[in-house]
């Protein structure tokens, strides 16, 4: 990983808190649904094969567009207090969240460029992964969004997207592989480890999809240890996610998508 600031090694007892830290922030947010994920999967595969089911990512929640809308972005906001958790644990530690994230270290143009390279490094491959595993039955139907039509469909997808980003590279990426590193873990490790459980969280999409998130979480993990910033691994996690929910939202009709 990059250069920071030195930070002595933490003693045994400051190991043991960041270890319990890490445990509730994880089941706080992305290993809980890594859990609701796993019994997903086993409830596909003992109903039928998984080529014939589907996964959907972004689903209404009531029939009323009005309380659709409160639900929507109530759980984009709650699904987004872990990040505020993070910042503020980094915080308390005597970390520079700005540091450990990498803020501010490149430039506008440099992570955006940076993010559209990733998401196309990302993006093609993923999209073929996708038609191979439904090819040999190991990834369910996945369907982006089954939003009712409204005005604000589209941005409530385009917030999901972001939502998505920050919460997964900045817990999975940016805070995981820093207090894993800050316990003496080794780079492959803590690369791996981070891969893991961006996997599991994917695993109601099946088998395939789990596969290829964690070769996403390789990639964008030796990002991060390169270079220390996860600004352009949100705007290339960003841009996957709105082609793909406001893509599909746009086109399943013309398309005759289910």
């Amino acid at each position: 990983m990059t250069s920071r600031a030195a930070v002595p090694p933490p003693d045994a007892r400051e190991r043991r808190l960041l270890g319990v830290e890490i445990w509730i922030v994880l089941l706080l947010s992305l290993l809980q649904s890594g859990a609701y994920a796993l019994v997903s999967l086993v409830a596909k595969l003992t109903r039928g094969p998984l080529a014939d089911q589907t996964a959907t990512l972004n689903a209404s929640r009531s029939d009323r567009a009005w309380l659709d809308l409160t639900y929507q972005l109530l759980g984009i906001g709650f699904a987004l207090v872990p990040v505020l958790l993070v910042l503020y644990l980094l915080v308390r530690s005597g970390d520079s969240p700005r540091g450990v994230l990498g803020l501010g270290r490149g430039s506008r143009w440099g992570d955006a460029g940076w993010g559209i390279g990733l998401a196309a490094l990302i993006g093609l491959p993923g999209l073929a992964f996708y038609f191979a595993g439904r090819a040999v039955g190991i990834t369910a139907t996945i369907v982006p969004s089954a939003l009712d039509e409204h005005w604000w469909t589209v941005p409530v997808l385009v917030l999901s997207a972001v939502e998505n980003a920050v919460l997964e590279e900045v817990v999975v990426v940016g805070y995981l592989m820093y207090r894993l590193t800050r316990l003496g873990w080794g780079p492959w490790t803590v690369l791996a480890t981070s891969a893991a459980v961006r996997a599991s969280y994917h695993l109601y999409q099946g088998i395939g999809p789990a596969i290829g998130n964690a070769v996403m979480g390789i990639v964008f993990g030796y990002f991060y240890q390169r270079t220390g910033r996860v600004v352009p691994l949100i705007v290339a996690h960003t841009i996957l996610d709105v082609v793909a929910f406001v893509g599909y939202a746009l086109l399943k009709d013309p398309l005759g998508l289910p």
